[in-house]
């Protein structure tokens, strides 16, 4: 079973995919919150395994609530899915850095959210290639914050080059291929530099990987290139 929280400040949202949820078999509601503090108190008091969060709330962002549940140890294991109406802008960016899973649009298809929950209950990041080419895209342009970007030289030179080619939007299986290797071991490449670098899963891999440089933009066509691994 499948265990969710919904924190938004629409009560016909909240009541609309609390409707679709309860209805699908494997999956729970355990209460709805309508602002990030509700929300949290909601999600350390019920430990769900997703927690669906609105961006923008009041009293408390969606974006600080999602910050608080990633740095509290005991809140580990609940995954947070961003819910937007906008699609990739600087909050879901800011999501993303503050240990968000992913996130969806909120006019998604039913099928989409379903099958979404399924992914990030898996412990896998909701970010299919085309999404972290969008966010790429969107953010590549902006100097790396070396300042604040975890240090890369805990890694492997194998390391960096599998989160260079996640950074890209590849799939485990696409890195495979480019590096011939088997997909399991690309993804324990993954694993271990998200590991090393205290990323929540794949979505924080593709920010630490620009963040520190070490995947950059080539020119200004969103074309990219990996620095020296």
């Amino acid at each position: 079973m499948i265990r969710v929280a919904l924190v938004d400040d629409q009560a016909l949202m909240r009541a609309g995919f609390h409707a679709l949820l309860d209805a699908e078999d494997g999956i729970e509601v355990v209460g709805e919150a309508a602002d990030g503090e509700q929300g949290l108190e909601l999600i350390r008091a019920q430990l769900p395994d997703i927690a669906l969060i609105d961006v923008q709330m009041p009293v408390m962002t969606g974006i600080e609530t999602t910050r608080r549940i990633a740095a509290d140890p005991a809140l580990s294991g609940v995954r947070v899915v961003i819910l937007t109406n906008y699609g990739f802008d600087e909050y879901v960016f800011e999501a993303l850095r503050a240990g968000a899973s992913g996130f969806l649009l909120k006019d998604t298809e039913p099928a989409e959210l379903l099958q979404a929950i399924e992914v990030v209950a898996r412990g896998e990041a909701l970010l299919s290639p085309s999404i972290t080419r969008t966010l790429i895209g969107e953010f590549v342009s902006r100097p790396p914050d070396r300042a604040t970007a975890p240090g890369l030289e805990c890694l492997t030179r194998r390391e960096r080059e599998v989160t260079a080619l996640a950074a890209r939007g590849l799939t485990n299986e696409e890195i495979a291929v480019h590096m011939v290797i088997s997909p399991f071991t690309a993804k324990t490449h993954i694993s271990r530099a998200m590991t090393k670098l205290g990323a929540r899963d794949r979505a924080q891999l593709v920010v630490f990987a620009y963040e520190s440089g070490l995947v950059a933009a080539r020119g200004g066509d969103h074309r990219f290139e990996a620095s020296e691994f």
